[in-house]
């Protein structure tokens, strides 16, 4: 009988329609290597050479307001541009481009320069959550937002340039690529179960209680079956909801909680202020949301110790995702770093 947690075996994802190759037997026991500790420096509360502290001339020239809480401007150097001209390009069909148009923005959490979302405070995060959910009923109601995605980006080894604790808020006329695979995975799970795909994914990992991370009233945090990072995770709402905007009072303050409780159960992992990926997927502007279940996915890349990391490379990016812990593995340690 082949047994998951020692037998090389395939895990399948239903909102990409993708497998990832786990290997367990290559680690036989959940943890190996070293687990060396590094310095950070301690970083001060405002940086004069900052460019997004308060008060400070940003990169584009623009001077920041001297703001106290969150604080969202336009970026100075956007992926996305407004003014875009129309145009499509088209060579015997294989070679294709077309304009698109966008708008790209971006949200200070704080203007304390030292601070992550896992050291701010819960009642610090909130007023982020509602920026977000202000952005993107703004962005997803006007001419361009297609799409709005948020994410942030922590930390130099995520290709973050800036430790001024920020994210990102991109709009764009057309359906990304991740969002539209979601998007036709979650439509036709609904179409024959009548079901939400998330939903019932949420009801059955309550039930096993293996891959369960953290939880409140409002929200789920989970190891997800078919995760590819080592310590990947999937945020869950427990009520179905397909917008940002459309989290109750009391479900955005158990949103900013989580985020901060997350956050801080990375950091403890290893020690050190984690570095990750992380973003919210919601229905695209116009769609029907009926089947779309808001999530966020958090994409850390620290594998053994502070500073080995996982890397996609070989098979895995000539042929499919593979990872060695495994998922409740993963799941049992970020359990106990959230009891530190």
């Amino acid at each position: 009988m082949m047994d998951l947690r020692s037998h090389p075996h395939r895990r399948y994802n239903p909102l990409t329609r993708q497998w990832v190759l786990v290997s367990p037997q290559r680690t036989q026991r959940p943890w190996l290597g070293q687990t060396e500790k590094v310095s950070e420096p301690v970083l001060a509360s405002y940086d004069p050479a900052c460019y997004l502290c308060p008060g400070n001339t940003r990169a584009g020239g623009a001077r920041n307001p001297d703001y106290t809480a969150a604080y969202v401007f336009d970026n100075d150097f956007a992926a996305l541009l407004p003014d875009t001209p129309p145009g499509r390009f088209n060579e015997s069909g294989l070679l294709l481009a077309e304009n698109e148009r966008g708008t790209c923005r971006v949200v200070c959490f704080s203007p304390d320069h030292s601070l992550t979302l896992a050291r701010m405070t819960p009642e610090q995060i909130r007023p982020v959550v509602d920026i977000w959910a202000a952005q993107s009923r703004d962005l997803m109601t006007g001419p361009l937002g297609g799409y709005v995605q948020i994410f942030e980006n922590r930390g130099e080894m995520m290709g973050c340039s800036n430790p001024h604790p920020h994210c990102q808020i991109w709009a764009g006329e057309t359906i990304p690529n991740e969002i539209a695979t979601e998007g036709a995975s979650l439509r036709d799970y609904k179409a024959a179960h009548g079901s939400c795909l998330l939903c019932d994914y949420l009801a059955l990992e309550t039930r096993l209680k293996e891959r369960i991370v953290l939880e409140n009233a409002s929200f789920t945090v989970v190891a997800p079956f078919w995760a590819v990072w080592p310590f990947e995770t999937l945020l869950l709402p427990k009520r179905h909801v397909s917008l940002i905007d459309g989290f109750h009072e009391s479900e955005r303050n158990h949103l900013a909680r989580i985020l901060q409780q997350l956050t801080a159960c990375y950091d403890a992992l290893f020690e050190v202020s984690f570095p990750y990926t992380m973003g919210f997927h919601q229905s695209p502007a116009g769609a029907n949301s009926e089947a779309w279940h808001f999530h966020g996915h958090f994409y850390p890349p620290l594998l053994r110790s502070a500073t080995v990391r996982k890397f996609m490379v070989g098979y895995e990016m000539l042929a499919t995702p593979q990872r060695d812990i495994t998922i409740e593995d993963a799941a049992m340690r970020l359990r106990g770093a959230a009891r530190l």
